[in-house]
């Protein structure tokens, strides 16, 4: 099959469990896209232009627009490549509900567990940087540890619920078709790798389970293309943001061309400001102005953000 050419480019590195999610999404749709590696801690001077303070991994580009979030990248690759489709019908809903289960109560004790045992292994700066992203004090190597072996207690029960969805033999977590679901838990079921020290044996009670992760990695990741983070800063700087589809303000919603500001709601501290652009139950998109780039489009996802009007 010929990938489908795109102008997609995918900031990310190669180590970030979420940019595997968006690798493997890339690689379900039969995408040729872009890479950026960018830094896993800060500064990352040549993403935060584009983004307008948004820092973390990965986002995806296009011209002068980003998409931050692979709630929101799924949503985008969705609406640009129907087929194969991450919603199957049917079970879209329970999909969604399982992915954001996954995301939000699953991945968070399994990257503590994991990073906690290869905590010598970690680049440096990485746990300082992260609990700064949480607003948490900064740890020691040896509070680091101590937190794996009291998030393993959180890990193996939820393992167990995904063993659990497979145990009737079905390939995919809700049946024939992967879904959004699957692409959520499995990208953090694949951080059980780890840095240097492997965790899957947490897993190895689980053979159907283990047998679905090996399928969901078989799906690959298209076909990717390595470029200098300065060749995007220029495509950026090269084009204007897309025309927005209509917006579909919501009860108390500021409206398209007032000002606005947008944040990660998990203790996230910093705001990212501009003039609305786009707004509907799902999505809210900032236009922000940088030297380095121009006017850029920064797209959110409106589930687990927090947004302020400004007017």
């Amino acid at each position: 099959m010929t990938p489908l050419p795109t102008s997609l480019i995918l900031h990310q590195y190669d180590f970030s469990n979420f940019a595997e999610k968006a690798r493997l999404m890339m690689g379900f749709k039969d995408l040729a896209w872009r890479a950026v590696e960018i830094p896993p801690i800060e500064p990352k001077p040549k993403l935060t232009p584009l983004t307008g303070g948004y820092r973390r991994t990965p986002v995806l580009q296009d011209g002068a627009d980003v998409w931050c979030d692979t709630k929101l990248i799924a949503r985008e690759l969705e609406r640009r490549v129907p087929q194969p489709t991450f919603y199957p019908p049917n079970s879209s809903g329970t999909a969604d509900a399982i992915a954001w289960w996954a995301e939000q109560q699953f991945m968070r004790p399994t990257a503590l567990y994991v990073s906690g045992i290869n905590a010598d292994h970690m680049p440096e700066g990485l746990h300082a940087d992260r609990a700064k992203l949480h607003g948490l004090p900064i740890p020691s190597i040896e509070a680091v540890r101590k937190a794996a072996y009291r998030n393993l207690q959180l890990v193996r029960p939820q393992v167990k619920w995904i063993a659990d969805m497979l145990a009737d033999g079905r390939p995919y977590l809700l049946g024939d078709l992967p879904s959004i679901a699957d692409f959520a838990t499995y990208h953090a079921v694949w951080f059980f790798r780890g840095r240097n020290i492997d965790c899957r044996e947490v897993l190895n009670a689980y053979p159907r389970l283990i047998a679905w992760r090996d399928r969901m990695e078989a799906i690959g990741h298209g076909h990717r293309t390595n470029i200098d983070a300065d060749v995007a800063l220029a495509e950026a700087r090269a084009a204007t943001p897309a025309t927005p589809r209509a917006s579909e303000p919501q009860e108390g919603d500021p409206l398209p061309g007032q000002r606005a500001r947008v944040r990660a709601s998990d203790n996230a501290k910093d705001w990212i400001e501009g003039a609305v652009h786009f707004i509907d139950a799902d999505e809210i998109a900032l236009l922000h102005e940088n030297g380095e780039v121009g006017q850029v489009a920064v797209h959110f996802p409106r589930l687990g953000y927090d947004w302020r009007s400004m007017s």
